[in-house]
């Protein structure tokens, strides 16, 4: 549901993963603009592959996606290092650029 709306939105998707792990790997290894991560996965959280992409240096914004809410999730968002969170029922290719776009603003205002 996920790549079909975004696609619709105007997002060229290079790649999707069933789980936490193959999710890192896939992004070190195709270097997208953007890695959208379900909150759930199966194996490692959503928060635990945006921890390794950081960790890792990867330049993508990480959006997380959550049937949930962000409150829900306390500090977990911003710990992990994503740009943000979107609730599942939320999701189009509009929410993604904006979260993107505001994230990236906040960095760019936060340096010296």
């Amino acid at each position: 549901m996920a790549r079909l709306a975004l696609e619709v939105d105007g997002f060229v998707v290079v790649g999707t993963a069933t789980d936490g792990e193959s999710a890192v790997v896939e992004a070190l290894r195709l270097r997208p603009d953007i890695v959208l991560v379900d909150v759930g996965l199966p194996d490692i959280t959503g928060f635990e592959v945006a921890s390794r992409l950081r960790d890792a240096k990867s330049p993508a914004a990480i959006v997380l996606a959550s049937s949930r809410e962000k409150s829900d999730f306390g500090t977990l968002v911003a710990d992990s290092g994503a740009s943000g969170l979107i609730e599942k029922s939320l999701l189009s290719g509009d929410a993604v650029r904006a979260l993107v776009t505001v994230s990236r603003t906040r960095d760019i205002l936060a340096r010296p």
